[in-house]
C-alpha cells in the first residue's frame, strides 16, 4: 500500500502544481491559493510515508 500512497500523493503535488500555475496565469487568486494547498497537502503525506519507511527498515 505505500507505493500506492507515494504515487497518489505525487500525483496531487502534479495536480497542485498545474493549478498554481492555472491560477497565475489567469489571475485567479483562489485556483493558486488551491494548488498551493493541494501541494502542501501531497508534501505532508509524503513526509508521513517517509517516517513509516524509516520505521519499516
Amino acid at each position: 500500500m505505500g507505493t500506492e500512497d507515494k504515487v497518489n500523493n505525487t500525483a496531487q503535488n502534479a495536480e497542485g502544481k498545474v493549478k498554481e500555475a492555472a491560477g497565475k496565469a489567469t489571475g485567479d487568486d483562489s485556483l493558486e491559493a488551491e494548488g498551493k494547498g493541494k501541494q502542501a497537502g501531497a508534501n505532508l503525506k509524503q513526509a508521513g510515508e517517509k517516517v513509516k519507511d524509516a520505521f519499516k527498515d
